[in-house]
């Protein structure tokens, strides 16, 4: 699958280097350097760049402001949206901004999930997070089956 991951810092870049590992096409956007360990991934100069040749877009960033401005800033990843693409938030952010974002989303013709994890970087580290899932069944399912196991 083509998977387009934004955020690799402490959480972000194990998970993201799993779906690597299990493989799947990544690209890939940060604020900071591309981990030497995702030097397999192709890495883009903007959220709208990844967006632009993903099939699903991950987030794992640190706070709400952070995944409003990726998702709705300048280069961000809404513009680039197209029809049937899913969109993972996997930060733990406000509910009530999640739930915003979701409309947004679905208004551009695009799914979401909310995807927030637990168990902190030993878990991103060994691929044993909990991970708490709210969207449309069909589009859960759908990931379920083609990258869930793999983060």
């Amino acid at each position: 699958m083509k998977i387009g991951f934004i955020g690799l810092g402490i959480m972000g870049a194990p998970m993201a280097g799993h779906l690597l590992a299990a493989g799947h096409t990544m690209f890939v956007n940060t604020r900071s350097r591309v981990p030497e360990a995702l030097a397999a991934a192709t890495a883009c100069a903007t959220a709208a760049a990844v967006t632009q040749q993903a099939e699903v877009v991950f987030l794992m960033l640190p706070d709400t402001p952070d995944v409003e401005k990726v998702l709705f800033g300048q280069n961000g990843v809404a513009p680039a949206l197209k029809p049937g693409q899913v969109v993972v938030d996997m930060s733990s952010i406000s509910p009530i901004a999640t739930q915003d974002f979701a409309r947004r989303v679905a208004a551009l013709g695009a799914d979401w999930l909310d995807a927030p994890v637990s168990g902190g970087e030993v878990g991103a580290k060994a691929a044993s997070l909990t991970i708490m899932c709210g969207g449309k069944d069909e589009v859960f399912d759908a990931l379920d089956k083609d990258v869930a196991s793999d983060v």
